[in-house]
């Protein structure tokens, strides 16, 4: 029986991620660093979840110095803080609306007595600046649990987030369905037993999602008996 319905935010939630880049560009500018991360190599950044681990994979790649290299990866946390500062007072001004039909989607497992969970790399001072600018007139809806990328030691792929959020719940994967938009977090939530929707964003559009139990455009028309449905039908298939 389905009893919860667990969301990675950034890309399945609402399309953040050309948010996050504005603010690593910022943040750059502000280091005086000269660095630009355009459109298509911040697609292939996104490979690495996490933004630390994303600056410290990029700082990797250039031709510095060790010493250099070295000096910028000290600056890394500052970096970081720096940039996240800048995307939250982006999404303090309404930058970023939910995706088309999570609202929707949210309210309708509320009124059904379904538990609701975030399992997301980002910091949690993300998630909270994104929700609230989402939710602040829907108080209506909330999660029973944040789960953030700085609660856990390995990071999606790996699947600690989404166990973290079953304890958390105290349910079983057979109980929860997950929703993701990128290919390291579905082999996340379905390392961890989960059945798995995906709604690609324009980030993620080219990811293999054949091993996905279910791949949507968006959340639109997606309601809970066909996902209850889904749910019995993955489990019985195992």
């Amino acid at each position: 029986m389905l009893k919860a319905l667990i969301f990675d935010l950034d890309g399945t939630l609402a399309d953040t991620e050309e948010t996050h880049r504005q603010a690593f560009n910022a943040a750059f500018i502000e280091f005086e660093l000269g660095w630009d991360w355009s459109p298509p190599l911040y697609t292939r950044l996104l490979a690495i979840s996490g933004g630390k681990e994303r600056l410290q994979h990029y700082i990797g790649t250039l031709r510095v110095p060790a010493a250099g290299r070295e000096r910028l990866l000290a600056i890394v946390p500052a970096l970081h803080a720096t940039k996240t500062r800048i995307y939250t007072g982006l999404l303090v001004r309404g930058q970023r609306p939910f995706r088309a039909g999570v609202l929707a989607l949210l309210r309708a497992a509320r009124d059904a007595g379904l538990k609701l969970a975030i399992a997301s790399t980002t910091t949690s001072a993300n998630v909270g600046a994104l929700l609230q600018a989402n939710l602040g007139t829907a108080p209506d809806i909330g999660f029973d649990v944040l789960a953030c990328g700085d609660q856990v030691r390995e990071k999606k792929p790996a699947p600690d987030i989404y166990r973290l959020v079953l304890a958390s719940l105290r349910l079983a994967p057979e109980a929860c369905i997950a929703f993701e938009d990128s290919l390291n977090g579905l082999r996340a939530a379905q390392a961890a037993g989960l059945t798995t929707v995906v709604t690609p964003s324009r980030w993620t559009a080219e990811e293999d999602f054949s091993a996905a139990h279910l791949v949507l455009p968006s959340l639109e028309e997606l309601d809970l008996a066909r996902l209850a449905k889904l749910l019995a039908q993955a489990h019985a298939a195992a």
